[in-house]
């Protein structure tokens, strides 16, 4: 599938079925590579010369918006499919594949009626396709606020011990807890696992002796537990921390355990919702930005059409998609068609004269636009 399109419409001086056949022929023959099709706009109302001036100001940002928004959705989906571990399928309009909904356009008259005013079609597209714009900041901001929940809660799980959350490793028979006794659980260094075996009983007067179990280690740190006298253990963890043991505060509890364990599973099974919710939402949505961008492509070149050969509206509107190779010569090809006179005009203003009517960047004797679909 083509990822950049040109659009583009010729001036018809003759008839537009032959000016079609000429260029047919004339890519077949010189640029066989190049995909071409006619693009069909329908008669839509033409306005005053003021409107369609001031319509042709705002159409080039329009479009980048536009354009904008359709790529930051399909980036969403790809991102969402890595996830999810779906096969990435062709993205649609209503079922239709995108480039053959481009390259097989059919203006929606139920959605967009001829006889409104072209103000009013691209007013209506704006702020159809900003809404969609404000709907997926506030459902991404929703399924990241969950995810950051749960990496957060990952985080606390696989960090070092100095940091991690420990209630996993913790089992009740490991804590003894009465009036006057309580267990602490040192965090110790690796390498001062001797020491702490051999200086633990004497940090302070009242230690439980061989009290110390080791529960678990990691890369950097062993857990231990040490068991003594309650009214000793605000003076254990000074003498320990002087050492380079940390006391972690932990306080065993089923409930608190059995309450994070459902928290888990509740973001786990919400994280998957809405990522699946987002997904579908996307997929609609993509499809929905796109057609309306297709319809605001054919408002702009009907507009600029006017601009730039007048009235009555006679111009043959198609859309290529040149290799990167062929595009001299495509550019070529499109010139030859064009009016000698409006051809050789239009190559001496290059040299500091009009310019593209809409905001272009290049001239040509003809109105050229690019699509990008990714």
């Amino acid at each position: 599938m083509a990822t950049r399109y040109w659009m583009v419409s010729l001036p018809v001086q003759n008839s537009a079925s032959s000016l079609w056949s000429r260029l047919q022929e004339s890519i077949s023959k010189r640029s066989f590579d190049t995909l071409l099709y006619r693009f069909n706009i329908p008669n839509l109302r033409v306005g005053t010369l003021d409107s369609l001036l001031s319509l042709s100001d705002d159409l080039v940002k329009s479009n980048s918006f536009i354009e904008g928004v359709s790529h930051k959705i399909r980036r969403q989906i790809e991102e969402l499919e890595k996830v999810s571990g779906v096969v990435s399928s062709s993205l649609t309009v209503d079922g239709v594949p995108v480039d053959s909904y481009l390259t097989r356009f059919v203006w929606d008259e139920a959605k967009y009626p001829t006889m409104s005013p072209l103000r009013e079609i691209v007013d209506g597209i704006h702020v159809q396709v900003a809404k969609i714009e404000d709907d997926l900041k506030v459902r991404v901001a929703e399924y990241n606020n969950v995810r950051s929940q749960l990496n957060a809660i990952n985080r606390k799980q696989s960090g070092s011990l100095a940091v991690r959350d420990l209630s996993n490793l913790v089992k009740p028979q490991d804590i003894i807890t009465s009036d006057h006794l309580t267990t602490l659980l040192a965090v110790v260094p690796k390498y001062s696992q001797k020491d702490w075996l051999s200086s633990y009983e004497t940090l302070t007067a009242y230690v439980v002796p061989r009290s110390s179990k080791k529960l678990h280690e990691d890369n950097e740190y062993a857990l231990y537990t040490v068991t003594l006298f309650c009214r000793d253990a605000d003076n254990f963890r000074t003498k320990a921390r002087e050492r380079g043991f940390q006391i972690r505060d932990f306080e065993y509890s089923p409930e608190t355990q059995e309450s994070r364990k459902q928290e888990l599973e509740k973001l786990m099974q919400d994280q998957d919702t809405l990522r699946s919710s987002l997904l579908q939402w996307c997929y609609t949505s993509y499809g929905e930005v796109f057609s309306s961008w297709m319809h605001f492509c054919a408002v702009r070149i009907f507009a600029e059409s006017i601009l730039r050969y007048g009235l009555p509206p006679s111009f043959l509107s198609v859309v290529l998609a040149p290799s990167v190779k062929s595009e001299k010569k495509v550019r070529s090809i499109l010139e030859e068609l064009c009016d000698s006179t409006n051809s050789t005009y239009w190559k001496s203003e290059d040299e500091g004269g009009m310019g593209g009517l809409g905001g272009d960047a290049d001239a040509h004797p003809y109105v050229s636009f690019t699509i990008n679909l990714i």
